[in-house]
């Protein structure tokens, strides 16, 4: 039975990740603090990432699959791990300035973004910390990622507005383009990776094109068995006041993630998943208050 080590894998993408392995019939390790519920049929290795010590002695890992922030949560399980087959660390495309070229592509350079900051910045460094401790790991940049166990308040707040009967308060014209991937497809991305072992080490990943604000929009109302209805905001607010992303339009450019895996879920059928999951877990969506304009 092969085994997976999984860093966090008790929200979101992490968790997410863990059920997919334990489905697939891996043996999961899961690395986390134990402060929240564990997915059914994982092993916890109970221990703050800063503090293994020699409980991963012993142990070989076919996969590690790390979501780590920053270049120390890299160090500290480089440190701790002995042997393991491959490494993929789930990075960000906020590692791309803002001002670089559109599409970024994986060998643009790396910078400071004014709308991440040092979320962007860490990642950087904590990618950098991986290469130098093991050219052949594997890094992905996925954009905004979506679908079921997201407890960040994005396509959830649209499904509790949709739910509401309430009109939603469109940014502008709704023409702002952003690009997603599903939750899933990430994992097929990784499991595709293990099985082909490409040459290129770092891949973008996210959905071939972006959609704009309305069109997203109108497929979550839609998810929810709802019709759209929007009030379109022309006032001079930053939109992260009243709407769950920035006054940024960004696409990555997918082109070596195609490659292996060319076809991924569509964004109708991928927030049908991310709906039905929300109608069970509500609760455990790390809502925030938006300003409102009825």
């Amino acid at each position: 039975m092969k085994k997976v080590l999984i860093t966090g894998g008790t929200v979101f993408v992490s968790r997410y990740l863990a059920e997919h392995y334990v489905a697939k019939g891996y043996e999961v390790y899961v690395l986390n603090r134990n402060t929240k519920t564990q997915s059914e049929g994982v092993h916890l290795i109970e221990t703050d990432r800063n503090n293994i010590g020699n409980l991963l002695d012993g142990i070989h890992f076919n996969l590690v699959v790390d979501t780590a922030y920053t270049k120390e949560d890299v160090e500290c399980l480089t440190k701790a791990i002995h042997s393991y087959d491959d490494y993929i660390l789930i990075s960000s495309s906020a590692v791309y300035p803002e001002t670089t070229i559109q599409p970024f592509v994986e060998e643009a350079a790396l910078g400071k973004n004014c709308f991440w900051g040092i979320y962007g910045t860490n990642k950087i460094e904590a990618e950098k910390a991986l290469m130098s401790f093991d050219k052949n790991a594997y890094i992905l940049r996925p954009p905004y990622l979506y679908g079921p166990m997201n407890n960040v308040y994005r396509e959830a707040f649209v499904f509790d507005r949709a739910l509401s009967g309430k009109a939603f308060n469109l940014p502008k014209d709704g023409e702002m383009k952003l690009q997603f991937f599903y939750v899933g497809d990430l994992c097929r991305m990784i499991d595709e990776i293990i099985a082909k072992r490409p040459a290129q080490h770092i891949f973008n990943v996210g959905n071939k094109e972006g959609i704009s604000i309305k069109e997203w929009v109108t497929l979550c109302y839609e998810a929810a068995g709802k019709e759209a209805a929007f009030r379109n905001i022309y006032e001079d607010i930053p939109y992260r006041e009243y709407f769950p992303f920035y006054e940024y339009e960004y696409i990555l450019n997918v082109e070596r993630q195609n490659r292996i895996l060319p076809e991924t879920i569509s964004m109708r059928d991928g927030l049908k998943e991310a709906f039905a999951w929300y109608q069970n877990h509500s609760s455990e969506i790390n809502r925030r208050n938006y300003k409102e304009f009825d």
